[in-house]
């Protein structure tokens, strides 16, 4: 059952509000892909992913898909310029016309600049009423995130998440359900945790002072119950939807 602390919040919402682009950020561990689930469900808009949209360029054969394979292939980065025109393609979609959620765009400022003149243009049918990005910021506190990332182990066999602080298997170290020997993932490593997240915060730090200066940034603490979080994120969307 729902937590009634979402509920009147929901219940005033319908699925065809134009809500605008959202923008969310939070480190590895807060949450953030459970929220953009939410979020996506509340509203009815399309959660848009750079990496999931460079991927069906290359699928596809694009021109887009070339340029952006030749890059990777040669190891370079994805420049600013190419990874703007992949996320303009996108946003010029009719899915987007109620508005979308950004993941993992803007990672630079000079993204989040071309952002906010790309919106600010009404280059697309589907932006023609768009108002400037509503920006969510989870967050938590780096031992928090260490614990929760740290904690975790997998089922090699069933691909079973388990976290030995907040979800333990019913036997330590054992799956539930085959009894195969959970194992530590290479991704969940101290050493490599720390390195993502000393990566994200480089990465996004000069992004979420470029919005805090133009006061679009809401800031939200990713580590209390679900649900909780939830809520603030609705009411922060709805509250930035209204300026």
């Amino acid at each position: 059952m729902e937590s009634s602390a979402t509920e009147p919040i929901k219940n005033s919402l319908r699925r065809d509000t134009k809500v605008g682009p959202v923008i969310l950020f939070g480190p590895p561990g807060a949450g953030k892909g459970t929220q953009a689930k939410i979020i996506t469900q509340t509203y009815d808009i399309p959660q848009i992913s750079t990496g999931d949209i460079f991927r069906d360029h290359i699928r596809r054969g694009t021109p887009l898909g070339v340029k952006v394979k030749s890059v990777l292939e040669s190891g370079q980065f994805v420049t600013d310029d190419l990874t703007c025109d992949v996320v303009a393609d996108r946003l010029g979609q009719a899915d987007c016309v109620k508005g979308f959620i950004l993941d993992g765009f803007p990672r630079t400022v000079v993204q989040a600049q071309w952002l906010d003149k790309f919106l600010g243009n009404r280059a697309f049918e589907t932006l023609k009423d768009c108002r400037p990005a509503v920006v969510v910021r989870l967050v938590v506190d780096y031992n928090a995130l260490l614990q929760r990332l740290g904690g975790r182990r997998s089922c090699p066999t069933c691909g079973r998440i388990y976290n030995i602080v907040s979800q333990p298997p019913r036997v330590a170290d054992t799956c539930d359900d085959d009894g195969t020997r959970l194992i530590l993932r290479k991704d969940d490593d101290p050493a490599v945790i720390e390195e993502r997240l000393k990566k994200y915060e480089e990465d996004t730090t000069p992004v979420a002072e470029y919005y805090r200066k133009r006061g679009r940034l809401k800031e939200i603490k990713g580590d209390q119950p679900v649900e909780i979080v939830t809520a603030d994120a609705l009411r922060a969307i709805e509250h930035g939807n209204s300026l």
